[in-house]
């Protein structure tokens, strides 16, 4: 099974993680099928950045996000929503 999750890079202490898609069951820093965007919780404010189109395709394929993930998804479609 596929799923959206996080891949961390930076140095100690100070995280910066991408957003792929890998198979669930492969350990953290083994290959992605995909980099869909990335994350740094570190900046004031939390800074992301996240392909929605990739997204997308990716959610209709069968690929599960994890729970940060998700919810970084809902708070990019929030932002990226055109207001009427």
């Amino acid at each position: 099974m596929l799923s959206m999750r996080l891949m961390r890079f930076g140095a100690a202490k100070k995280p910066f993680y991408r957003i792929v898609v890998m198979e669930s069951k492969s350990p953290r820093q083994s290959r992605a099928k995909d980099f869909i965007g990335n994350y740094n919780p570190l900046s004031d404010p939390v800074e992301f950045q996240i392909d929605l189109e990739k997204a997308k395709s990716w959610l209709a394929k069968g690929a599960r996000p994890s729970q940060t993930v998700q919810s970084l998804l809902a708070r990019a479609s929030r932002r990226n929503k055109p207001s009427d």
